[in-house]
């Protein structure tokens, strides 16, 4: 009975002491996407916060492809230490589940969720020079003219797809879908007309330059960024909430100690107002922060959301 009391508080001071010495040497933050877009800039506004913080270098390492599994999935077979840690997103962890049948990793068990960063709304954007100056009179028009309005995306079951998709099952218009191979061309096609609208995360800058439009907000509050956009609910569309989010994980079986650490440390990055600041301009609606176990609760219930998204796209990858 003593051997196994003494065994435990052995265990219990050998947590604490491995938290209280952490880190000792460099982090490495894992993004599953190519350089340049909003995982990989968001990820190295964290990594220099939290380098910043902790006295030690947290150096991003890229690794892309496969809609950001194969970054993902090499992560989760990494030592569960502290020092590997990864940007996790609805992409990546609730949506690719459901399109993907190999993964190389449980969207539920692979991961301990260390802190929440916060989410990026998609908007719904038509050209500068569209007929729609509303939602209303775009879903007048939809409803009207059925097929005849299209819209563009990433991907068959990107973001995009998704939340068009979503539109689509709340209100009862059809629109035609144009994959593309990434969001980049899609938007150049909407900002040339050959597209009517797109429900995207990434064109915020497009739209205060007034090259865009924006009608509506897919989130429960109005973007900072676009103070004079109703959302989706304000404008009529109930429940049209469709964000990409964004967080930090490490590989299951971490130290409780040491993922409380670090939720510790990358909550005071979050909450520094230059970062803020910057994460805002990106479209970025940030926190509020969580612990460890209210983000853990958030991705397990979003991986059953993304579920019905998914169903409701009709979207299947191999």
């Amino acid at each position: 009975m003593m051997a196994g009391v003494l065994a435990g508080a052995l265990a219990g001071g050998c947590g604490m002491a491995q938290a209280a010495a952490f880190p000792d040497h460099a982090i490495q933050l894992v993004v599953p996407w190519a350089p340049g877009g909003a995982t990989d800039v968001i990820g190295r506004f964290i990594a220099k916060g939290l380098s910043e913080r902790v006295g030690q270098a947290v150096v991003v390492n890229n690794k892309a492809g496969a809609g950001g599994n194969i970054g993902t999935a090499s992560f989760v077979r990494e030592k569960p230490d502290g020092y590997t840690l990864l940007v996790v997103t609805s992409s990546t962890n609730a949506a690719n589940p459901h399109l993907y049948s190999r993964l190389g990793f449980d969207p539920k068990k692979s991961f301990a969720p260390v802190a929440y960063i916060g989410s990026i709304p998609n908007v719904l954007e038509v050209p500068k020079s569209s007929p729609f100056n509303n939602l209303a009179e775009f879903l007048h028009y939809a409803k009207k003219n059925p097929g005849k309005l299209n819209y563009g995306s990433a991907g068959v079951g990107s973001s995009q797809h998704l939340a068009s998709s979503l539109l689509v099952h709340l209100t009862g218009i059809q629109v035609t879908h144009i994959p593309y191979k990434g969001s980049g061309p899609a938007v150049s096609d909407l900002l040339s007309k050959h597209l009517d609208f797109m429900i995207d995360t990434g064109s915020i800058t497009q739209v205060q330059a007034g090259a865009l439009k924006a009608l509506a907000v897919a989130s429960k509050t109005r973007l900072t960024e676009l103070p004079n956009v109703p959302t989706f609910a304000e404008a009529g569309v109930p429940g049209m909430y469709a964000s990409a989010w964004y967080g930090i994980a490490a590989p299951a079986g971490t130290p409780a100690p040491v993922v409380a650490e670090l939720n510790k440390q990358i909550n005071l990055v979050l909450a520094d107002p230059d970062i803020h600041k910057k994460l805002e301009a990106m479209g970025v609606q940030v926190g509020p922060a969580e612990s460890p176990e209210q983000f853990a609760k958030f991705m397990s219930e979003e991986v059953d959301r993304y579920g019905e998204l998914v169903k409701l796209s009709g979207a299947k990858m191999e």
